[in-house]
């Protein structure tokens, strides 16, 4: 099973996509891990995304393309994979099919989690972590007993720069401008599948595996 997950940041996609693994045994590739990995381990790839790095700018499609294509031909992907944070655009889409045109594989195919803005807002503003033991919390969804302390060892709870209200609005608008339009480019490639992401967590599953099962 070859899939991609497609949604905007707090939409749930790390929680399904570790679902899925576990599921049809296939590996969740994480743009971002396999990037870090690619530096550490100095293959070419990683090499040269580490020049731009060093020089505090973005990494060019063609290298982070050339780290995903290295990566789908490692061993554990024979039965397939779960593309999570990648593509982010349409021409890292259209780079992502010609190299998988020229490994002999297709995707199966790409499921968009659509959740409300403002829903999305909520959801991350309201996350806390531990200073202490890293343990996570909701201010709405899943509060500690004592306001501002970690249940598990008392530890301070803080708010991540990254959860601030301003910089989830801008990574929101970005995902709207970049990546959104990835919608419409595998709606017409006749691979998309669109789950209402608002629905419980077990509801989302139910209905993602129910939707694969029987495409």
């Amino acid at each position: 099973m070859k899939l991609i997950l497609l949604g905007p940041p707090g939409a749930g996609k790390g929680t399904q996509a570790k679902m899925l693994t576990e599921q049809f045994f296939i590996p969740q590739i994480s743009t971002g891990d396999i990037l870090r990995a690619a530096v550490k381990d100095g293959t070419a790839m990683g090499l040269k995304a580490k020049e731009f790095m060093d020089a505090g700018g973005l990494v060019p499609d063609e290298v982070v393309v050339g780290i995903v294509r290295d990566r789908l031909q490692e061993k554990d992907c024979i039965n397939g994979f779960i593309l999570d944070g990648f593509p982010r655009t349409v021409p890292q889409a259209d780079a992502l099919q010609a190299s998988l045109a020229e490994m002999g594989k297709e995707l199966d195919r790409v499921i968009s989690l659509d959740v409300d803005a403002e829903a999305l807002v909520e959801r991350l503003t309201g996350r806390r972590t531990c200073k202490e033991c890293g343990r996570g919390y909701h201010v709405t969804f899943d509060p500690s007993s004592v306001v501002g302390k970690c249940d598990a060892c008392g530890g301070a709870l803080f708010q991540r720069d990254d959860d601030q209200e301003e910089t989830i609005r801008k990574r929101l608008q970005v995902y709207a401008d970049q990546t959104s339009p990835l919608i419409n480019y595998y709606r017409d490639a006749g691979v998309l599948l669109e789950l209402d992401g608002m629905q419980p967590i077990s509801q989302v599953q139910e209905k993602m595996l129910s939707l694969l099962q029987a495409s």
